[in-house]
């Protein structure tokens, strides 16, 4: 086997290993609704109902789901219990095709201009700044300069930690003394980076929602500063959410598309979670891909997100 090839099954692996808890207990959840029944039935659909909702899909999502496989019920006239996670795997595929989320399987980027920029928002605490040197990480190991800016200058942790990261991953980080002003210092993240030919550009913001008015103001500000250096940027605006909280990570993308632009999102510590469904529903509500999925604690488990990879391994037999 072939470098790519050892690098795909290692890849494989961590998704499987980082989706295991998620899988056995939706399908454990599935084996106990279907025992002993023979086809789909009303009943059927209710307990799937419920099991959609627990593993965190969401209500809305769920009662989609629900109801499209009730047309192929209606359709087909007899499905077998048997036949139900197939189809579930389809649907769900299918929702996440239709929000545009598209296969990743490499870290390549629009070569159109340089650099791209990626503004990164988020509440603190839901590994905002790692996935951050996650990405750093990612995109230096695909050959690509990376700059990095602390624009969260209300946290001096926040400030460390990314310098400790840039550190760690050789890239160099643009930053202020505490309390400056965060459009400064992406003015000043953007201007080094475009003079030094950099490829990639990853600011991070403060992660505060308690004031959406100061919020998108703040987001404004840096977005309109950027554009005096680059008038493209930025590129991307990603979201990262932490996987483990379930519907309150739906929340918090509720609350932050309402006061910017989100373009992408990453969900982080599905590794440690069973609620990995949670996934599908904030795609399918928000209408936004999800770019980037993390998967444990290794500079390496931060992966781009490819649904079809995604739903083999939600649904992969061996976990049954």
């Amino acid at each position: 086997m072939g470098f790519f090839g050892l690098f795909n099954k290692k890849k494989k692996e961590t998704l499987d290993k980082g989706l295991e808890r998620s899988s056995q207990n939706f399908f454990s959840k599935i084996a106990k609704a279907v025992a002993g029944k023979s086809k789909v039935d009303d009943e059927v659909l209710d307990e799937l109902e419920e099991i959609l909702i627990t593993s965190d899909v969401g209500v809305e999502t769920t009662l989609k789901i629900i109801e499209r496989i009730e047309a192929r019920v209606a359709r087909d006239k007899f499905v077998s219990t048997s036949e139900l996670n197939a189809i579930l795997k389809d649907e769900i595929a299918a929702l996440l095709a239709e929000n545009n989320t598209a296969d990743l399987d490499d870290w390549d980027l629009p070569t159109d201009h340089r650099p791209y920029v990626i503004l990164v928002v988020g509440v603190n605490g839901v590994g905002k700044t790692t996935t951050i040197g996650k990405l750093a990480y990612q995109f230096k190991a695909a050959g690509k300069k990376v700059f990095l800016g602390a624009a969260d200058t209300f946290r001096a942790a926040a400030v460390e930690q990314l310098s400790i990261w840039g550190e760690r991953v050789g890239v160099p980080v643009i930053k202020q003394k505490m309390g400056a002003d965060p459009a400064s210092v992406a003015f000043d993240t953007l201007s080094s980076a475009k003079a030094n030919n950099a490829d990639v550009v990853i600011i991070d913001t403060a992660g505060r929602l308690h004031n959406k008015v100061g919020l998108m103001n703040e987001l404004k500000k840096i977005k309109d500063v950027m554009k005096k250096v680059l008038p493209c940027a930025p590129d991307e605006v990603l979201l990262v959410l932490d996987g483990s909280t379930g519907q309150n990570a739906f929340e918090q993308a509720k609350q932050f598309s309402a006061v910017t632009n989100i373009t992408s999102m990453a969900v982080t510590k599905l590794d440690g979670t069973a609620k990995g469904g949670v996934v599908i529903g904030i795609s399918d509500q928000l209408k936004v891909p999800v770019k980037y999925i993390g998967l444990g604690e290794g500079m390496e488990d931060l992966q781009l997100f490819n649904k079809k990879q995604f739903v083999d391994s939600l649904f992969s037999e061996r976990k049954l």
